[in-house]
């Protein structure tokens, strides 16, 4: 009998923990799981943040001889990616983390500024920086999303916020992929998407890469 209670006791209180888990927790476990599986490069390049990384599934192939470890998870903001640095950032103890994220707190609808997304910035960097003092931090800049068109004064203004802060930071970079995304009339080129919208093509990846690369650690 007691062994019962036990046993319903651990269940209960296991659903009570999966029903009030943060977001993106699943993600987190998977992760976790895939590196029991097979162990992520040491010394690695690290890619971190929302969706354009959760969707360069074939990343790797994008930068041969580069060890690539992707952990973004879809949807993300800089909040939850600083929540979880301790589990999928710290751990790998990479040479460089390469972060894209910002562009769904813009998104959010609750009315964040460029200069919260700039500060939550601020505060992902330091723990890194407090924690990993010798990896390089680099951040690529905000994309210019057609379906995002409304919000691009905020993200025009986090981006070059941004990137005059990092100038004051050692082992930091700032990784400009916007204006390589506009046509000759500064338009956004609705080609470089999938149907949504915001989420890249090939043509988009390429475009990062191209620009990505001089600023990979050997």
């Amino acid at each position: 009998m007691k062994t019962v209670l036990l046993l319903l006791t651990i269940v209960f209180f296991g659903c009570v923990q999966a029903q009030h888990a943060p977001r993106f927790y699943k993600d987190i476990l998977a992760f976790k799981k895939q590196d029991t599986l097979q162990a992520p490069p040491a010394n690695g390049i690290l890619l971190i943040g929302s969706s354009s990384f959760t969707k360069w599934t074939d990343v790797q192939t994008y930068f041969p001889g580069y060890p690539i470890i992707n952990r973004g998870f879809g949807g993300s903001t800089l909040p939850d990616v600083i929540r979880y640095s301790y589990d999928i950032i710290l751990p790998y103890k990479p040479r460089q983390v390469l972060i894209y994220c910002g562009e769904n707190d813009l998104a959010s609808g609750d009315d964040v500024t460029a200069d919260e997304v700039v500060q939550r910035f601020k505060t992902l960097f330091g723990i890194i920086r407090q924690n990993l003092p010798n990896t390089t931090i680099s951040f690529i800049s905000i994309k210019p999303s057609p379906s995002r068109a409304h919000i691009q004064a905020k993200v025009k203004a986090a981006n070059k916020e941004i990137q005059a802060w990092l100038k004051t930071q050692k082992n930091a970079q700032f990784i400009d992929v916007y204006d390589a995304m506009l046509d000759d009339k500064k338009n956004m080129r609705e080609e470089l998407y999938v149907g949504d919208r915001l989420h890249m093509k090939p043509e988009g990846y390429a475009i990062w890469k191209k620009i990505i690369t001089p600023y990979l650690i050997k």
